[in-house]
């Protein structure tokens, strides 16, 4: 009972920890009607995007933006160049008194989500910045529709700024404009690696968090760790077995995806197309679980761990595509994000193992344990399917809603404590699985047939 109370306070411990720890899921920015400018900042490069609302386009420029995408796209497309020439005449940006050049680069839709129901055209600019360094205070102006249209508002996001730390903003304004201030200087504050590296682990955690395909890899790759294969599935004899099968495959894990992550972020190693990375990805988690049933590498999970992770690391790549930034702040922002990935994916073993563990030498273990794996080996054929046809069929959706954080660890909870009671209710009938290594289960007491 004191390996059961201890690994329970562990939970609370670790729950409590990984609430603060782990970003909550964001709003983003676009909660009204007002245009948008967003800013991508690095040293020596500066570029971004203007957002105008479909309403507004259509209230100054008389054009239909009520179509089929394709439809709407044409009707942007056709009125480009008067788009464009309005949006440069509502936008400048500069320093000292100096105005850049800025150039813009097609159209494109952002459709927001029902519940916001307000649909931009898309403008996405490069700046050329006098001198070879972006500084750090800009001047920006931006009036877009407040002369046609009462009332009208604009805000600024820094997108990114590497050096800053600022990663994939959409969600924190630094300024507004309004008929009244149409000018603002902004100041993008200091540079540190520090901040870097500390907003690089944040980024690296909230990729854990709202990746459910590379979250069921470890969970599926979990599921076996309590136990140890002989002539079929049993429990695994302690604790510290328990823990050194997880340590392997976590580890192996990490250094599989650190490597493909690492070297794709310093662009030494060319990655497939998207579309293949994601579906492999999937398939790893189908893999993983029919080898819970069927073992294909038993007691070895390790290996299954480090071959796929090396395509999970591409997968990560995905954080680092297109970062233009010196040597020295990739290096940083790439390790940042490795920590970060790490820390995430230590939350998830930690937060599920202690009810696996608990549970491992019950009656129950074994309809959990098929099940669980078949479930998985479902949702990643089907996810396999989706992005090998490149269709949307709603699963990512679902899944995301089940494991938003932090409203997941209330479920956790719950089947830990249930976990808990399951052992208690079996021990105190002696119906609990021997676990030792010397003592091999009956027939009728096995938790998974011999293959």
């Amino acid at each position: 009972m004191k390996t059961i109370a201890r690994i329970i306070l562990a939970m609370i411990a670790v729950g409590t920890m990984s609430t603060l720890l782990l970003p909550a899921t964001s709003a983003g920015a676009h909660a009204g009607a007002q245009a948008y400018m967003y800013l991508d900042v690095s040293a020596d490069d500066l570029g971004g995007r203007v957002e105008l609302p479909f309403l507004d386009v259509e209230t100054v420029f008389g054009l239909d933006l009520s179509g089929t995408d394709e439809e709407i796209l044409a009707e942007l497309e056709e009125n480009l160049e008067l788009l464009q020439a309005y949006v440069l005449d509502h936008m400048s940006l500069g320093s000292g008194g100096e105005e850049w050049v800025v150039t813009f680069d097609g159209v494109e839709l952002l459709l927001t989500e029902a519940k916001v129901n307000i649909n931009y055209a898309v403008f996405n600019f490069t700046v050329a910045v006098a001198g070879n360094d972006v500084p750090r205070q800009i001047d920006v102006s931006f009036d877009p529709f407040f002369d046609e249209i009462d009332g009208r508002d604009a805000l600024l996001l820094i997108a990114n700024d590497w050096e800053a730390g600022v990663f994939d903003n959409e969600a924190e304004a630094l300024v507004a404009f309004d008929a009244n201030t149409r000018q603002r200087s902004i100041d993008l504050g200091d540079t540190s690696q520090w901040t870097n590296f500390t907003a690089s682990i944040e980024l690296g955690v909230d990729h854990i968090r709202s990746g459910p395909d590379h979250i069921f890899f470890v969970l599926v790759l979990l599921l076996p760790s309590v136990l140890v294969f002989k002539a079929g599935w049993e429990p695994a004899a302690s604790a510290k077995d328990a823990l050194w099968r997880v340590l392997k495959v976590a580890t192996m894990f990490t250094v599989a995806h650190s490597i493909t992550f690492t070297l794709a972020g310093l662009d030494l190693l060319p990655l497939p197309p998207s579309r293949v990375v994601e579906s492999i990805i999937a398939l790893s988690i189908a893999v993983a679980a029919l080898h819970n049933l069927r073992p294909i590498v038993a007691n070895r999970e390790w290996a299954i761990a480090f071959a796929f992770g090396l395509f999970h690391g591409m997968g990560f790549a995905g954080l680092v595509s297109g970062l233009d930034v010196s040597r020295s702040t990739q290096l940083v922002s790439l390790l940042g994000r490795n920590v970060g990935i790490e820390i995430g994916q230590a939350i998830v073993i930690l937060l599920m193992f202690g009810g696996l563990f608990i549970l491992r030498r019950t009656q129950f273990y074994r309809p959990f344990f098929v099940t669980s794996s078949l479930a998985l080996a479902a949702l990643a054929a089907a996810w396999t399917l989706e992005r090998v046809l490149d269709k949307d069929f709603g699963f990512n959706q679902y899944v995301e809603s089940i494991i938003e954080w932090p409203r997941v660890v209330l479920p956790i909870a719950v089947f830990t404590a249930l976990c808990a009671g399951a052992y208690i209710r079996e021990r105190n009938a002696d119906r609990l699985i021997g676990a030792d290594e010397t003592d091999t289960p009956e027939p009728d007491r096995e938790m998974v047939g011999a293959s």
